[in-house]
């Protein structure tokens, strides 16, 4: 028996793609990103997926934009993607295509057959957390193509221009790619303190030490424990947007959602605004110490 085929068309017009906040006037060589915190989800996505909107949801960086807001209202421009991760995941690499996801994939793929693909974690998601399926069978390869189209290319062509904005007025740039990670896997190193936040450095190749450690420092004088590159070392757009030699440089911050919220019930806990705002004042402070560090 053939399998399933799913074929529907999102109007894209109704959807809001991404908020971005205070980018008029940058006051800081920082750029905040937040890729994985949208909760919008197609209608017409929902009506053919084989899953609830809890598990739609267990991939998704909850509440990421709101923790750094207040850091971003002091004059740090932030763009925020609207779209559920699960929809699209707009920190990946667009050639990340899973053609056996597709009943009408084009005869010779251009895959490039990273690991993130084979299971089901390229540019538009196979799968959520625990292996669950998103679809019941194959969807439409074109219907992916105007994803990428309308939702992923505005996004990055959207960062981009803030990134070189930013770079252009100071000569330089941090983009500092915000992100949350299942407590679950903070526990894994079985130490006794579970790890709070996560730098992402691609090992030192994406920015100077001393803009990684200010950060660090900061956030472990506020008590919290820091590794750097553990369990993450960071992802597309950490890689793709650092520059050096154009004085582009990037970090990927990854939270621990236990710290902030329920991961049950995505509802935020009684940590809340004590994450954020030392989180926030953490990357103002790293803000102004870029001004001088341009010195």
């Amino acid at each position: 028996m053939a399998e399933k085929q799913i074929n529907f068309k999102v109007n894209y017009k109704k959807l809001n793609i991404f908020d971005e906040f205070n980018t008029q006037d940058i006051k800081y060589p920082i750029i905040l990103s937040s890729p994985h915190s949208g909760q919008i989800f197609p209608e017409e996505f929902l009506e053919n997926t084989a899953l609830s909107l809890n598990d739609l949801r267990s991939s998704e960086d909850c509440f990421v934009t709101e923790i750094v807001k207040s850091a971003s209202d002091a004059g740090i421009p932030l763009i925020s993607m609207n779209i559920a991760r699960t929809f699209i995941d707009v920190n990946r690499d667009k050639i990340e295509i899973d053609e056996s996801m597709y009943f009408n994939a084009p005869e010779n793929p251009n895959n490039n057959g990273s690991r993130r693909c084979r299971v089901g974690l390229g540019v538009i998601h196979r799968i959520v957390s625990q292996n669950k399926n998103i679809y019941d069978g194959k969807i439409s390869y074109l219907e992916a193509m105007e994803r990428i189209k309308n939702v992923y290319d505005p996004y990055h062509k959207r960062l981009k221009q803030l990134v070189d904005k930013c770079q252009r007025k100071f000569g330089f740039c941090l983009l500092l790619d915000c992100h949350s990670m299942p407590s679950v896997i903070c526990h894994i190193m079985n130490e006794s303190k579970p790890l709070d936040f996560c730098l992402c450095t691609l090992f030192d190749e994406s920015c100077p030490t001393q803009m990684s450690e200010y950060l660090s420092d900061s956030l472990k004088e506020r008590g919290y424990r820091v590794e750097f590159n553990r369990p993450y070392a960071g992802a597309f757009i950490t890689f793709n947007y650092c520059q050096p030699r154009k004085n582009i440089y990037t970090l990927q911050l990854e939270i621990n959602r236990s710290r902030y919220m329920d991961e049950n019930d995505y509802k935020k806990n009684d940590y809340f605004q004590t994450i954020s705002r030392d989180i926030s004042e953490s990357i103002l402070g790293l803000g102004k110490f870029l001004l001088d560090f341009k010195k």
